[in-house]
């Protein structure tokens, strides 16, 4: 329980301390990233407390994580070369969906030490 507990808590905090003056929206976006747990629906069976996530489901991968990394970083340095306010918000997107996720794998990670 506490688990998925902190999957709300730690993204709601990073949104605040990180992201203040639209904390809401990012929040929001955040959480939404917890999708990436669809692929429980694959195991079988699909929730084992025991179970470490990281390795374990397609979207739970190093190279998935791999992936999320990119998300967060690339926009990081794209972002910095868009002048258009359209391509500015999408960029923030891809950053904000790779936090979200990195974010995630890092809640999960934390579950397979313990």
């Amino acid at each position: 329980m506490l688990h998925i507990v902190l999957h709300l808590v730690v993204p709601l905090l990073v949104a605040l301390y990180f992201y203040r003056k639209r904390w809401k929206n990012v929040t929001v976006i955040l959480i939404a990233t917890m999708v990436v747990d669809l692929d429980h629906l694959l195991a079988d069976p699909i929730y084992d407390p025991e179970r470490c996530s990281i390795g374990f489901h397609p979207l739970h991968t190093i190279p998935a994580i791999v992936l999320y990394g990119m998300l967060f970083i690339l926009p990081l340095i794209l972002g910095r070369k868009a002048d258009d306010w359209k391509l500015k918000s999408t960029i923030d997107m891809f950053h904000l969906i790779g936090l979200g996720l990195l974010i995630h794998m890092a809640l999960d990670g934390i579950d397979c030490l313990l």
